[in-house]
């Protein structure tokens, strides 16, 4: 699917895994509104991701599946997981956040991701990204 461009990744380095190597960027204010809005199951499966620069919170309203959301802070150190948010809710609020990775449920728990594990985000030029 378009909205999933291959060329971004997200790499759990202190775990050594892929949490999502067809991963979008939701960093204006229509792409953090819209979110996973109008996605089905089908198209957000293992491999795929949305990070969300800047972000704080989440919500799952208006989805039909339930999602990972890892939370990150300045650093991309994990600060806060929320797993297998179901549809219809809200996700807490982490000040210390700066950016959120929306992941398919499972994903988190299939690699092991943990408060406190490193993220590195990078394009297919392996150039790495940090939020603003």
């Amino acid at each position: 699917m378009a909205f999933f461009p291959a060329p971004r990744q997200a790499f759990n380095r202190t775990r050594q895994s892929y949490l999502a190597t067809a991963l979008a960027l939701a960093d204006t204010h229509w792409t953090r509104l819209r979110g996973l809005l109008g996605v089905n199951s089908d198209d957000f499966r293992n491999g795929t991701g949305l990070w969300i620069v800047p972000c704080h919170g989440v919500h799952t309203l208006g989805m039909g599946f339930p999602i990972d959301v890892v939370y990150l802070d300045r650093e991309m150190t994990v600060v806060h997981i929320q797993r297998d948010l179901p549809p219809w809710r809200l996700a807490p609020v982490r000040r210390q956040a700066t950016s959120v990775l929306e992941l398919p449920s499972h994903v988190t728990t299939a690699t092991g991701t943990a408060i406190g594990d490193t993220i590195e985000i990078t394009l297919a030029k392996d150039y790495p990204q940090t939020p603003a």
